[in-house]
């Protein structure tokens, strides 16, 4: 689902022929928004206002989603196009005529969307162009419009429309190497099994590789369907093909895998046995497999074992470096401080090339820490900072270098200074927070890390953001969130950036704002501290819902827009791969639960990406977590990895200082996110708390309630 968020600042205060509620309806896919729409429709033409075309045009659009071509065709013959969106109309008149089966009157429609397209449309009127024309049997015209389509953007439509226009213009070659691609890049999708329909037909027949049969059940298998990814092994062995033992073990491997998905446990430890019988590339990815399997299942001690094996029998292979690294990790997990500080050393010995060897540093660090062997942590930090000074991990191996002077009973003012060193040169980050909370245990008062706060500035809409808003007024969401992101992609400099980014700002359009800035502003807002550049990163996103939310279910305001910022970057239109939704990300099972528990008509999964109420939702899970956990930091790593998890890493580890408590979280997501979220939640306390003081954050883990939210 893809629209843009502009919707959201232009309802409000704006003459519009459509309803607000029609707007909304067709927002969020509601079964409503066709009949809504129709009767904005019908008004206008009994008070013959000049929005018609508008309305109309939103009409035929659903009308096509409704796969009513005929009807769309009326309306957009019927109704002239509105101001700026002639291409757009004649785009969807192409698209209503085409699936009309009108394929010439389809042609010479998207021809004038072509000449009128905007850069947003250009590329899909261009598509669709030679798409129609092929149709309408010109493969001659149709080509040299799907060539440069198919090459500036790919996909298993344009290449497959490709391979058919090359075809019939006497490219045979180029037409099988189309079918090849879609066959192999695109696996899952239906043009695939069509495209390896005519290669088979195709003379001779241009039957794939061992190599390529491989490919396709690896990206079947990773896209959720092992079986199908079975059956392309099976076919590759029909056509005798798994010819050499490198063969037959490569294929048991990758069977493996699709075996342990389809829960065929017998048959996979088998295949997977075969695997180990293969070259070391084969037989160590076989070998990993297991270990991983072990780790996923909780058993450290067997995983222990596997993974220390990886690296001793195959320290030339990638699965080596992965072993002597997880080897290390799970003593460190499993308290062996001593033998985490030699797994690590021999770690960067044996793989000194290693693309985790500052992780590597960083943990073996942490179990000096661990075993209060502070002067040789810090040593071993102060080598992480100078051998990777670009690497993530240097503001943490700052804050543990001048901590660890402070456990060793350095002097005070020497260990200030090193706390001051972490908030200026990482000043938004979690250890900055913590630096200031140690400064202030000793009696130092912190040095200010942003002197002002962000401030919005109010500009003239610029020209070129003219057609996104006209998009969003006739309620053509998705091509708005296209020509948003085409123009923000012609922005090269942070002189461009920032009026552009203010203006997306002013029409409530915070998840653009954000990616605009975040490739331009970076800079002005972190190093330069510009609290115009600022407000960007931390705007008070919909802040009438967010405060309503907030006051309804006695949560922290600040709170709701720190996991929103982690959550989905202010976009309320984000749907991640496990179909979490919105602005706080709310899976539907989720979201069921709490409307339960608020005495609420279950939602529909399309209404999660309404902000109102994603916000509500998310705000009062948010109450519930701090009401059970009591502490910012537990209750973010359970919006992350859930109550239980939470739970079981209290009990274990909850006699440990906050900060090498969340340096101690299992997961690494898990730490990430908790570090971001307690972070932006202090700077937005500091930027928006009206100059209250902010209550310290807490650096000792409380015990969580028995009783609370549980999923």
């Amino acid at each position: 689902m893809k629209w843009s968020g502009l919707v959201v600042g232009l309802i409000s205060g704006v003459a519009l022929a459509q309803a607000p509620t029609s707007l909304e309806a067709v927002r969020l896919h509601r079964p409503d928004a066709v009949g809504l729409v129709q009767q904005d429709l019908k008004a206008c033409h009994e008070r013959k206002c000049p929005e018609s075309g508008r309305i109309a045009l939103l009409a035929a659009t659903l009308a096509l989603s409704e796969g009513e071509a005929r009807q769309a065709v009326e309306l957009l013959e019927a109704h002239p196009s509105p101001p700026l969106l002639e291409a757009f109309h004649a785009y969807y008149l192409g698209q209503a005529l085409f699936y009309s089966g009108d394929a010439d009157g389809a042609s010479e429609a998207f021809s004038r969307a072509l000449e009128k397209a905007p850069p947003s449309l250009a590329p899909r009127a261009r598509a669709r162009l030679g798409e129609a024309l092929l149709k309408a049997g010109k493969p001659a015209k149709a080509a040299p419009l799907l060539e440069l389509a198919a090459t500036q953007t790919p996909s298993a439509e344009l290449l497959y429309q490709r391979a058919q226009a090359r075809a019939a213009t006497g490219n045979a070659e180029g037409a099988r190497a189309d079918l090849r691609a879609v066959a192999l890049r695109y696996a899952t999708h239906p043009y695939a099994d069509e495209a390896l329909a005519k290669l088979e037909a195709s003379k001779p027949p241009a039957r794939l590789t061992l190599a390529e049969h491989v490919r396709r059940a690896r990206a079947l298998q990773g896209d959720g369907q092992p079986e199908r990814a079975l059956a392309e092994l099976e076919l590759a062995e029909a056509r005798k093909l798994v010819k050499t033992p490198a063969a037959k073990a490569e294929v048991a491997l990758v069977r493996a895998q699709a075996l342990f998905s389809s829960k065929r446990l017998e048959e996979a430890e088998k295949s997977l046995a075969e695997a180990r019988k293969g070259p070391p590339s084969v037989a160590s990815d076989a070998a990993l497999v297991m270990a991983r399997r072990a780790l996923r299942a909780n058993d450290n001690t067997r995983a222990r074992e596997l993974f220390a094996a990886l690296d001793k029998t195959w320290p030339k292979e990638s699965a080596g470096d992965e072993g002597a690294f997880f080897a290390g990790w799970l003593d460190l997990q499993g308290g062996n401080f001593e033998e985490a500080v030699k797994s690590f050393a021999l770690y960067e010995q044996r793989y000194p090339r290693s693309r985790r060897r500052d992780e590597g540093m960083w943990f073996r660090s942490l179990a000096l820490l661990r075993l209060e062997k502070y002067a040789e942590a810090r040593e071993e930090l102060g080598r992480l900072v100078d051998s990777f000074p670009r690497s993530s991990l240097v503001p943490q191996a700052r804050y543990w270098m001048a901590r660890s002077q402070e456990l060793g009973g350095t002097a005070a003012d020497v260990t200030a200074q090193a706390y001051e060193t972490v908030i200026s040169t990482a000043p938004a980050s979690f250890y900055a927070l913590l630096a200031n909370e140690r400064l202030r245990a000793l009696g130092r008062a912190p040095p200010t890390a942003f002197p002002e706060p962000p401030r919005q500035m109010t500009v003239t809409r610029p020209p070129e953001l003219e057609l996104a808003v006209a998009l969003s007024q006739a309620g053509l969401f998705p091509d708005a969130a296209e020509e948003v992101e085409s123009r923000a992609s012609r922005i090269r400099s942070a002189e461009q950036a920032l009026p552009f980014v203010h203006a997306l700002l002013q029409l409530g359009e915070y998840g653009y704002a954000h990616a605009v800035a975040a490739r331009h502003l970076w800079g002005r807002a972190f190093g330069a501290r510009a609290p115009d550049a600022l407000a960007a990163f931390y705007p008070k996103a919909f802040a009438s819902a967010v405060e309503a939310a907030a006051t309804r279910h006695e949560v922290e305001k600040h709170l709701v827009w720190a996991i929103m910022r982690r959550e989905s970057a202010f976009r309320p239109e984000v749907a991640s791969s496990a179909d979490a939704r919105g602005l706080m990300q709310i899976i539907p099972p989720t979201g069921t639960a709490i409307a339960e528990r608020l005495a609420e008509p279950k939602p529909n999964p399309a209404e999660l990406f309404a902000p109102d109420l994603n916000i509500r939702y998310g705000a009062w899970y948010l109450s519930q977590l701090m009401k059970r956990f009591s502490h910012p930091v537990l209750a973010a790593a359970a919006y992350n990895a859930g109550p239980k998890a939470v739970t079981k890493w209290a009990k274990e580890k909850g006699s440990l200082p906050l900060d090498l408590f969340v340096e101690e979280i299992p997961f690494k997501e898990t730490r990430g996110y908790v570090k971001q979220v307690v972070a932006d939640l202090y700077l937005y306390r500091s930027f928006y708390g009206g100059g209250a003081e902010r209550p310290p954050l807490a650096l000792t883990v409380p015990t969580p309630a028995v009783e609370g939210v549980n999923f």
